[in-house]
């Protein structure tokens, strides 16, 4: 990633909705390839995520893949899908790619790294304040990811050598959008809505996500 950019939210979607109807294109048996419940390691968490992201979003050409450094996004081509390649292996490095791909819109994702660029590790006070500004919907929408699965989210201001910004403030705006999800406020892009959708229905029976799961503290 070169350059950083704020990323165009497709507003499209209603509120948080994650109990699937038995004609609901997100039916258990309609999402589900292999039980989530009986795995344990980080291994076996990631291939399970990578497989089943695959199979929910394949109808938008895009798949999910490991990298084994940096996280980045290549658009489809005429050999092969978009991809979404995340850092290391992580399923947390996972879930916030795909979170970032859920906000772009449509043209973005005919961009390189969904047309943003990236100001690395080290970055300057108003460097940091506007990539704060930047990651506020995204990592809201992964703590939402996160609390599907039932996994720990963790705010990253990512500049451990540079002017780190104000980490209370920051997350006081991630807690403040994921509420305006589900207050109505703010609507979630279409595709983090179906991600949602089709995680609770593995990993929740269904059992749609409240806003009560969501606490300031858990942020600090």
């Amino acid at each position: 990633m070169h350059l950083l950019q704020p990323q165009t939210e497709v507003n499209i979607s209603s509120l948080v909705s994650t109990l699937p109807t038995s004609n609901s294109d997100t039916s258990l048996e309609q999402v589900q390839l292999s039980s989530w419940a009986n795995l344990s390691s980080e291994t076996e968490h990631v291939d399970w995520l990578i497989l089943h992201f695959n199979h929910w979003f394949s109808h938008l050409n895009v798949i999910l893949v490991k990298g084994d450094f940096e996280p980045e996004y290549f658009p489809v081509n005429e050999n092969s899908p978009a991809r979404i390649q995340f850092a290391h292996g992580f399923f947390n490095s996972a879930l916030h790619e795909i979170s970032h791909w859920s906000i772009a819109g449509d043209k973005r994702r005919l961009l390189p790294d969904l047309g943003y660029w990236y100001a690395p590790d080290g970055r300057t006070a108003e460097q940091q304040a506007l990539f704060e500004q930047v990651e506020i919907k995204p990592q809201a929408i992964e703590w939402l990811f996160a609390q599907s699965f039932g996994r720990k989210f963790r705010v990253s201001l990512d500049n451990l050598t540079g002017e780190g910004g104000n980490g209370a403030s920051f997350k006081d705006n991630v807690y403040t959008q994921v509420q305006r999800y589900f207050s109505g406020e703010a609507k979630l892009p279409r595709d983090a809505a179906r991600f949602i959708d089709c995680i609770c229905a593995c990993t929740r029976s269904g059992k749609r996500l409240q806003s009560n799961e969501f606490i300031r503290e858990m942020l600090d």
